[in-house]
């Protein structure tokens, strides 16, 4: 396998990550049925992710514990109040805005909103910072800081300074922060998209992507910086843990080189994930090697593997989800695509009642390699059965207060 520094440049249309793209005259059309796919989705009244269409009540109200919030209520309201009026209305939105879930990991800009950490002053740009260091765990924000820089790696490799850089990331606050009332906060841009409900002393941090082309580099300004090792690690010592029947059952497709994949598994920006940007309500079945069939020891790498992308959130946040995925545990399903060698390419997937993780190894964008590699990684955590951009809370907010006269958020 190549280092990535020995792969040629791809030819791409030029296509902002700072400004709203309309128009890309060389693929138009693939670029206008994009958009209204998109939009057609996000339409759609949010349900949640399911195995069958229908969402699973009574999942979360009785398990969730207590967050302390004031870190990220404290962090949004000084971000906030260090903007002027004008600025300050670009990064707000009403809590239900449509916005909320108009993310999307391209580079380009085709829904970006909120307020451009680029457009800041270093002071204010740091209490944007500050509320997702108030957010994630130090590891979750150190890794969303490394890809962000591995963003610049893009723009300095590829001279595209107006489609790559560390900071065209955009923050946006949905209702008010609040120590009673619901609110919440976004942060959406190439390769990053944390999507974060605070009610109360309650947190959801789903859905969060997190990606990066390159993962790894050895040498000039960023040397030293890697992303995504853990994350690779766990999935590998898990499959390789199986054994042969285990094997067998868990692996779904032996490669995901081109041409060996059904095309909904090859898809040009997803790659295989199925739970990626605007996929909200997709239908999801469970697939591979059920929990209940692992050893005691295959559950524990099971359960470290889940806990790798939990603890991408505060330490507190990823104990109430870690409670949460251990009453499902015997419900949790593995599934793999190719190979368990080194350097092979693969796609794994863990999806319980309550918890969904996409890792995905993919082609060359920027770069030229049309084989995936593990130079190009996505992921995502989701929370199926109305757990994303907290909809069962928001839900019982709404069970509990009569809103017919305005009188709450």
């Amino acid at each position: 396998m190549k280092d990535w520094t020995e792969f040629g440049l791809r030819p791409l249309p030029v296509m902002s990550a700072r400004s709203r793209v309309v128009e890309v005259p060389p693929i138009q059309g693939v670029i206008d049925a994009l958009v209204a796919e998109c939009n057609g989705k996000a339409d759609v009244p949010l349900r949640g992710i399911t195995t069958d269409g229908h969402v699973v009540p009574g999942l979360f109200g009785a398990r969730r514990g207590s967050v302390d919030s004031a870190p990220l209520r404290d962090a949004a309201l000084a971000f906030l109040a260090s903007l002027s009026p004008a600025v300050r209305a670009k990064a707000t939105f009403p809590l239900d805005a449509s916005e909320s879930r108009l993310w999307f990991n391209v580079h380009m800009n085709f829904f970006r909103h909120g307020v451009m950490l680029e457009d800041l002053p270093t002071v204010q740009r740091e209490l944007g910072l500050d509320l997702l260091r108030a957010t994630l765990s130090a590891r979750g924000f150190a890794q969303a800081r490394d890809i962000m820089r591995l963003n610049e790696v893009l723009a300095q490799v590829s001279g595209s300074s107006d489609e790559f850089g560390e900071w065209p990331y955009f923050v946006s606050i949905f209702g008010t922060p609040s120590v009673d009332e619901p609110w919440g906060w976004q942060f959406d841009g190439h390769h990053i998209n944390v999507n974060c409900f605070v009610f109360g002393d309650e947190m959801v941090l789903t859905p969060t992507f997190m990606g990066s082309e390159p993962c790894k580099v050895t040498s000039g300004p960023f040397a030293g910086i890697e992303v995504f090792a853990p994350e690779q690690q766990v999935g590998l010592d898990l499959i390789r843990s199986f054994d042969a029947a285990q094997h067998d059952t868990a692996v779904l497709y032996p490669s995901i080189m081109p041409g060996n994949l059904p095309k909904h598994l090859e898809h040009w920006i997803d790659g295989r994930m199925q739970a990626g940007a605007f996929n909200d309500n997709i239908v999801l079945p469970y697939q591979g090697l059920r929990g209940d069939a692992l050893s005691d020891a295959q559950r524990r790498l099971l359960r470290t593997a889940v806990g790798t992308y939990l603890g991408w959130g505060r330490d507190d946040h990823a104990a109430v989800r870690a409670f949460e995925v251990d009453a499902h545990l015997d419900e949790t399903w593995f599934s793999w695509f190719g190979g368990t060698d080194d350097e092979d390419p693969f796609y794994y997937r863990i999806h319980s009642p309550v918890v969904l993780i996409e890792f995905d190894h993919h082609p060359g964008v920027v770069f030229d390699n049309p084989e995936p590699t593990h130079h190009h990684i996505h992921t995502i955590l989701r929370t199926p059965n109305g757990g994303d951009y907290g909809t069962d809370l928001l839900a019982r907010h709404h069970a509990e207060f009569d809103h017919s006269h305005g009188d709450h958020g």
